[in-house]
């Protein structure tokens, strides 16, 4: 007999980055799996724009709790009222699996086996941006993660060179697999490109690197578009000169933009995946991206890179597109291409795989595995 399938799932979220639009991609595509997902929102309380993103997700039901993130300046106390909560919600739901999309939650008492999915981590974003390692500040924080990813059944990553920064900063980790994310794309219809880079990404976060787009706007010859928050959690507001500021858009109508856009600069420091630039790629855009491991791995030769730092070379890349309207064309096609392969649906079959697999072992249907390799 087959492993049960599972048919509900416990997941985490937040609302102030990408995990959110991935959380949301993957339920909706869960649940043509016939897959429930309670969504349990930690930290700041969702815009109106995405509780309305998540209202038409049909198998979606939200649960928030106020407060602050593993991430944040002392959160302990707040992490360990949310982690009450969460197992209280557990109890209530009593869901197949537990997919947490944070670390140290990963350490409670647990009743479902839990897969813990690696999106980023502090120590190895300061090594990224700063080139060493945090300061003893975060000591707390990196043993708060190294226990949750000791105690989870599975660790997740969206790339192997996340995955290996993981093991570099906390350790070998037994139970690993590499789930590349995905986004179903959204037919736009004849759209014709337009002569304009564009960039997307929260503005006070170094490890994006929009401030070098910006600082590069006034050496190429097409206006720059940037989308994104200028203000972080108790940070002042960022500000860009020289490009065309759009704000905080809803994920339409960044799409919207993307469709528009020739070009789409993204010169990260730090970016375990990428939505931003998934979603630039299915939009047909020509891609200029950061030289670091995990770009490469997913967009190999579908984009220009750029090392993040060299701002010189940021500009030339960016020109020679401008000037190269064949090289353009080349580049948005190798990017469509390798778009298709990174659909939600596609990265929802690869996690229902899993959730079997872990569930079945915690019922006795199947002996444990020692790794579950990766795709």
């Amino acid at each position: 007999m087959p492993p049960a399938e599972p048919r509900r799932v416990l997941m985490t979220a937040d609302a102030v980055g990408g995990v959110w639009t991935y959380a949301l991609d993957l339920a909706r595509a869960l649940g043509a799996r016939d897959v429930k997902v309670s969504l349990a929102i930690l930290g700041p309380s969702p815009s109106a724009a995405q509780r309305e993103e998540a209202s038409v997700i049909p198998n979606l039901a939200l649960h928030e709790h106020a407060c602050l993130l593993e991430w944040m300046h002392d959160p302990w106390d707040d992490v360990a009222r949310a982690g009450e909560w969460l197992l209280d919600l557990e109890r209530t739901i009593q869901p197949d699996v537990v997919h947490l999309n944070v670390y140290a939650h990963a350490a409670l008492p647990w009743a479902a086996p839990v897969l813990v999915v690696a999106h980023s981590c502090v120590l190895s974003w300061w090594r990224a941006v700063h080139g060493h390692d945090a300061p003893p500040s975060w000591d707390r924080y990196a043993l708060a993660v190294r226990e949750g990813l000791a105690a989870a059944s599975l660790v997740v990553a969206p790339s192997a060179a996340m995955l290996n920064e993981l093991t570099c900063c906390y350790g070998p980790l037994p139970r690993t697999r590499v789930i590349l994310n995905g986004r179903d794309p959204v037919a736009a219809g004849a759209v014709d490109k337009e002569p304009f880079v564009l960039t997307a990404g929260r503005l006070w976060d170094e490890a994006k690197n929009v401030d070098a787009v910006c600082a590069v706007a006034r050496e190429i010859g097409w206006p720059v578009y940037v989308a994104g928050d200028a203000q972080g959690p108790g940070m002042e507001a960022c500000r860009c000169e020289g490009v065309h500021s759009l704000g905080r858009l809803t994920s339409a109508a960044l799409r919207q933009w993307m469709n528009r856009a020739s070009i789409y600069a993204f010169p990260a420091r730090y970016e375990p995946f990428g939505l931003s630039v998934l979603e630039a790629a299915q939009a047909g855009c020509a891609l200029v991206l950061g030289d670091i491991r995990s770009l490469r791995e997913i967009w190999r030769d579908a984009a220009l890179f750029v090392a993040p730092g060299n701002r010189r070379m940021l500009a030339s890349a960016l020109a020679r597109l401008i000037d190269d309207g064949d090289a353009r064309r080349v580049l948005s096609e190798r990017a469509r291409t390798r778009a298709a392969a990174l659909t939600a649906s596609a990265m929802a079959r690869r996690y229902a795989d899993i959730y079997r697999v872990l569930l079945a072992e915690s019922t006795g249907e199947m002996r444990p595995l020692l790794s579950l390799g990766a795709v």
